[in-house]
């Protein structure tokens, strides 16, 4: 990471583990384990399930942790008669800072179309709040050379209808999906060129000035043994992590991946 106006931003995504009890444990040990200096040098958001946000708030609240709070999904409709959903603003109101919008697995498992991640990222910042706008293509389009027509198209609707300042201050996530969990990493080369490619993307649509300021997070098996490597590209800014975000020790250790 060449820019030094872009602040580092690692995001662990829970995915659907850890009931409450199981939350508050595991901030407190990681609260042990990541220090003052470490938060002088990057912002950690946890994106824990809605049943464990009021109690990850009043934690964080409570004993003035640094960790800033986020969500994996809400809808874009501020209420409704929409059953099992989450309006944007329930979470401004819990000091959500952070929501992850189009994730892969809403995308491919729940059938989150273009429109709709551009809905949410729209209702997001309507909040004022920050999305995190996931992209990212799938192995066979990766085989096909499909992977900048795929990220980019996406990348093009979610923004769809924002002007610069807007994009200036949300974060993308770059997540091949054929790496998310399965242990596969694209190589940090790899990784830097699709990003640059992003990078790249949002200053023709919205100038050098807001490209230069993005932040674009790399998501996709991170750990321990590969942030090093991944944070040095130059348009990395960050990373959003799965599975290694649930062990609080492996999790410091991205934390604190320029001691490494």
């Amino acid at each position: 990471m060449s820019n030094n106006s872009r602040r580092p931003l690692i995001s662990g995504n829970w995915k659907m583990h850890q009931n409450h009890f199981e939350a508050i444990q595991f901030l407190q040990k990681l609260a042990y384990l990541v220090g003052k200096d470490d938060f002088e040098q990057v912002d950690v958001s946890i994106h824990p399930p809605f049943t464990d946000i009021r109690s990850v708030q009043t934690l964080v609240e409570a004993d003035s942790l640094k960790f800033l709070l986020g969500a994996q999904h809400c809808h874009y409709e501020e209420k409704g008669a929409l059953t099992g959903e989450v309006a944007p603003v329930f979470l401004a109101k819990l000091t959500v800072k952070y929501v992850i919008c189009g994730h892969s697995e809403r995308r491919e498992v729940f059938g989150e179309t273009d429109e709709m991640v551009q809905k949410k990222v729209a209702a997001v910042l309507a909040n004022k709040m920050i999305p995190i706008l996931c992209v990212g293509e799938t192995l066979a389009e990766r085989e096909a050379s499909g992977t900048e027509e795929k990220v980019l198209g996406q990348l093009r609707a979610g923004l769809q209808k924002l002007n610069p300042d807007q994009v200036s201050s949300l974060v993308i996530a770059y997540e091949p999906i054929w790496a998310i969990g399965t242990g596969k990493t694209a190589t940090s080369e790899d990784a830097q060129e699709v990003c640059a490619s992003i990078r790249r993307e949002v200053g023709v649509l919205f100038g050098s000035e807001t490209a230069a300021k993005v932040r674009i997070q790399y998501g996709g098996s991170v750990k321990a043994a590969n942030i090093a490597e991944l944070m040095a590209q130059t348009d990395i800014d960050g990373a959003l992590v799965g599975g290694a975000s649930l062990d609080p020790d492996e999790f410091a250790r991205i934390i604190q991946y320029r001691l490494h």
